[in-house]
């Protein structure tokens, strides 16, 4: 309830938010002079030098005042599992390795985004664990001025051979994609085998000292709605925060609104079997309503990103693996900062563009059926 009312009461300042003044306040940050998409023209003053990052004046803000210090990084577009509202049936085609960003690209642009406040990161994918010199680059973000935590999503598959190397060099939280605890229909959703894997890597970070492992667990009707109370058990003796999240549209996922189990529905299901669930106080800029069964280890949360939107209190960038920057997970609208990187641009043009895209985000995405017509990139090429 707390979170609910916290983010209530930002919606309801939000409403009343002077628009005008506040882009009188910005606008001379953004020095916009360039369109919101991919065919900026950058100028030519290439430096291979990365200056060191400076701390900008001002927050990195939208125009309903929200601060943005959490980016999310696709460190690659691919994956070692095929799940169905992730990649569509056919697969997806790969860009070039060429127009993915180097290891240098991503950490200048880090670097950027760290200048502007940002010091939460997350690295996504595709599958991260596939990046070959992943546990180097997360002690190489670590290096950067200003960030203090780096996380990770994941599908979990290969957890027991990379995780202890990733906690040696730092990796601070995790969270693992799993949406059934039965072997047949994990096969179906992920279009591979591997449940086994997925439960003996969490069982591993667990001991490593992971607390909680949060399980990301997106609820389609008629695939695993009938799983719901199975994970909640699943918490009984172990602390992990089991994450059940709406089915959300994306290109090629075949999304459709029956098919979406309402966290309303989710949470009646978890009321009716445990009837000693209590609340668990959370920060107002979570995405997650929280539950915690009496006596339990492990927590439940509800993810309603498409029945009851959290994006009043939204902090989160999203960085491509191909170097697009997206304000929005749902919103179509990117700005490439690998073109301007690769164009000459500055670090101080670099900033610009990103308040100049922060500028553009709008206050709520555009709702389940417009987003269903809409294209966006499939899941498995954004990162979650």
């Amino acid at each position: 309830m707390k979170v609910y009312l916290n983010s209530l009461n930002f919606l309801l300042r939000a409403t009343r938010f002077n628009y005008d003044a506040r882009i009188r306040e910005i606008r001379p940050m953004l020095a916009i002079e360039s369109k919101f998409y991919s065919d900026v023209a950058y100028p030519t003053n290439k430096s291979d030098a990365t200056p060191a990052p400076v701390k900008s004046e001002a927050p990195l803000s939208d125009l309903l005042g929200r601060r943005h210090d959490y980016l999310r990084i696709s460190l690659t577009e691919r994956c070692n599992l095929r799940c169905q509202y992730c990649m569509p049936a056919e697969g997806v085609k790969l860009s070039p390795r060429s127009a993915l960003l180097t290891r240098d690209e991503l950490l200048r642009l880090v670097n950027v985004f760290a200048s502007l406040g940002v010091h939460k990161l997350r690295l996504t994918g595709g599958e991260p664990t596939l990046h070959s010199d992943l546990a180097d680059l997360i002690q190489r973000l670590y290096s950067i001025p200003g960030i203090r935590t780096v996380g990770m999503t994941t599908n979990g598959l290969v957890l027991t051979r990379r995780l202890p190397a990733l906690k040696r060099a730092g990796l601070a939280a995790l969270n693992v994609s799993l949406d059934s605890l039965r072997p047949d229909r994990f096969e179906r959703m992920a279009r591979r085998p591997g449940l086994a894997r997925v439960l003996a890597g969490i069982d591993l970070a667990l001991q490593l000292g992971y607390r909680p492992v949060k399980v990301n667990t997106v609820l389609m009707r008629g695939f695993n709605d009938d799983e719901i109370c199975d994970f909640v058990e699943y918490t009984r003796d172990r602390e992990v925060e089991v994450r059940f999240i709406e089915f959300m549209p994306f290109s090629g996922n075949e999304w459709g609104e029956r098919k979406m189990v309402a966290h309303r529905e989710a949470l009646q299901a978890v009321r009716a079997r445990f009837p000693r669930l209590a609340p668990v106080v959370t920060r107002a800029c979570d995405t997650a309503v929280v539950f915690q069964v009496e006596g339990y280890l492990g927590r439940v949360g509800f993810i309603s990103s498409m029945t009851q939107p959290f994006c009043a209190s939204c902090n989160r960038l999203r960085l491509t693996a191909d170097g697009n920057l997206k304000v929005c997970l749902l919103g179509a609208a990117e700005v490439s900062l690998a073109a301007a990187l690769r164009g000459g641009a500055d670090d101080a043009r670099l900033r610009r563009l990103v308040r100049t895209a922060l500028y553009n985000k709008k206050p709520q995405h555009a709702g389940m059926q417009n987003l269903a017509r809409m294209e966006n990139r499939p899941m498995i090429l954004i990162g979650g």
